[in-house]
């Protein structure tokens, strides 16, 4: 059969589905009889007229004649076309608008720059509102929010490309732990924030608004909205009382949406992108070193990190990170080779603090030096490994087992200040041992056993010396208490009684008021 025959058929189908109005008869060039339906019933009337019979002709194509345009149904090859015909938010303008499009038309650079860096995750977002049916310009918004820069981090805290608060990230489910912050996840962050702009356009009934709640705070647009509504005014987007940031907000956005819509207006190139994912999503079955991942799919660590932001340590587990995202290409050169690896994946795991200890003795331990352990765990100078804490750390052949889920998802590196003792030399009282007198200085008795080369059940004479190791503070403190005066120091001390001389009678300063 011939390779045209598919394509005519699907062009007839198309056509014969399209007639809006009433068929017209064709006569029949044949004497093959009416198809039977697929309820086994021949077609009468007029749709017995429109079914093709005899063989299959091609079919010329029409040309324009200066009737109405026709939608093409041809996918766009450049992301930015795929980008303009979704845009389906109304449109905003005002004097902050041509505001914000003057200041982003004057630095190219800029423009450049973050266009650039978004080429990597922007057809993800793309199919995500497509997939959800939202607005396309919401896959603008990052370039308000970060520039499209996953490991930005503003001065409240925020982080990521949609910019997560903590608390907000947690609420859709962004882990954020010692192994990995989900809130600079291309995909994960990218769910939460498509989750919550739906959430609050179905709250609020408005982009615009469902915008500035995203910036400000849903509960803070719910309160301008009834105090216009007390007040008996608007409650748009543009009637709202709202801070400086949230009202520049949405004109932000809709200035990048109309510089994307007709850049030459504004004298911008903007970079091609391909309508087409710049990543794969790869599973990762086993923990697996940054570095060996790297080695096996032939890219670079660094444009690894960038695509996978949400990883700050050297090696992936698989249980907190199943998935992790690939240049297209070397994805399956990943996979090929993974297969056919043998050999250990992962050179670290995790460890729990049994007790709380300083990193030198951790890493004594552990069998690394100080300063790898401090620097892999980012343990600040002066702190202390608390109880419990998790530390990554070197296999060396103690647990080759994957690190398992719970710890993956809820690891947490606790510390505590580390502080410096000083000696400090104390007195027992009358009928005190070493558990009384430890308890009077807020210490354990073992350490002053320890500190005197004494038993912790010595018995202790009154006035009897002992050295304690004390925080500075208190033991300041100690210091002058043994040096103030007894009377001072709440001792009942006899009163004096040696009178005082009484003082001599002073002679009038004249002698009229002295009469």
């Amino acid at each position: 059969m011939s390779r045209t025959l598919p394509w005519l058929a699907l062009i007839l189908s198309a056509a014969l589905a399209g007639c809006a109005g009433t068929p017209t008869a064709v006569p029949q060039t044949g004497s093959a009889t009416a198809p039977i339906t697929s309820s086994g019933h021949k077609p009468t009337g007029p749709r017995a007229a429109v079914m093709p019979s005899g063989p299959l002709t091609e079919l010329a194509v029409a040309t324009p004649s200066g009737g109405p345009d026709v939608a093409t149904l041809a996918a766009p090859t450049d992301l930015w076309e795929r980008i303009r015909r979704g845009f389906a938010m109304p449109d905003l303008d005002t004097d902050l608008v041509r505001d914000r499009e003057q200041w982003y038309a004057s630095r190219p650079d800029y423009i450049q720059r973050m266009t650039e860096r978004s080429s990597k995750y922007l057809f993800h977002i793309v199919e995500e509102l497509e997939r959800r049916n939202m607005p396309s310009e919401l896959a603008l918004l990052p370039y308000i929010e970060s520039a499209f820069n996953p490991n930005a981090v503003s001065s409240a805290r925020a982080a990521g490309m949609w910019q997560f608060m903590p608390a907000t990230g947690e609420s859709f489910d962004l882990k954020q732990n010692m192994f990995r912050d989900d809130r600079r996840d291309v995909l994960a962050s990218t769910r939460a924030a498509l989750d919550y702009l739906q959430q609050l356009h179905k709250r609020f009934g408005d982009w615009h608004l469902a915008l500035a709640a995203y910036n400000w705070g849903q509960g803070n647009v719910n309160r301008a909205i009834t105090r216009n509504q007390r007040e008996g005014k608007a409650t748009t987007y543009l009637d709202l009382n709202m801070p400086t940031e949230t009202r520049y907000y949405v004109p932000k956005l809709q200035a990048v949406k109309n510089i994307v819509a007709t850049p030459q207006r504004f004298n911008t190139a903007l970079p091609l992108i391909g309508n087409h994912p710049f990543f794969d999503s790869v599973p990762i079955e086993r923990d697996i070193d940054v570095a060996v991942v790297a080695r096996l799919s032939d890219v670079d660590e660094r444009d690894f990190r960038a695509l996978n932001p949400s990883l700050n340590k050297p090696v992936i587990m698989s249980a907190g990170t199943p998935h992790i995202l690939l240049p297209w290409d070397n994805a399956a050169v990943f996979q090929q080779r993974l297969a056919a690896h043998t050999g250990p994946l992962a050179s670290w795991t995790a460890w729990t603090a049994p007790s709380t200890m300083s990193p030198a003795a951790a890493a004594d331990r552990l069998g690394m030096s100080e300063a790898e352990l401090r620097r892999v765990n980012n343990i600040p100078p002066r702190m202390l490994v608390r109880k419990g804490a998790t530390l990554l750390v070197h296999r060396n052949g103690r647990n080759n087992a994957d690190v398992p889920e719970h710890v993956a998802d809820n690891a947490q590196l606790l510390l505590q200040p580390e502080v410096i003792l000083k000696r400090t030399t104390v007195r027992a009282r009358k009928g005190e041992n070493v558990m009384t007198l430890a308890r009077r200085y807020g210490v354990s008795a073992s350490s002053v056993a320890e500190w005197n080369n004494i038993s912790i059940n010595s018995p202790l004479k009154a006035g009897q010396s002992l050295a304690l190791m004390l925080p500075p503070r208190k033991a300041k403190h100690m210091a002058r208490a043994t040096t103030k005066p007894a009377g001072k120091a709440g001792t009942n001390v006899a009163k004096r009684t040696t009178a005082k001389p009484k003082a001599k009678p002073t002679a009038p300063r004249n002698k009229v008021a002295a009469r």
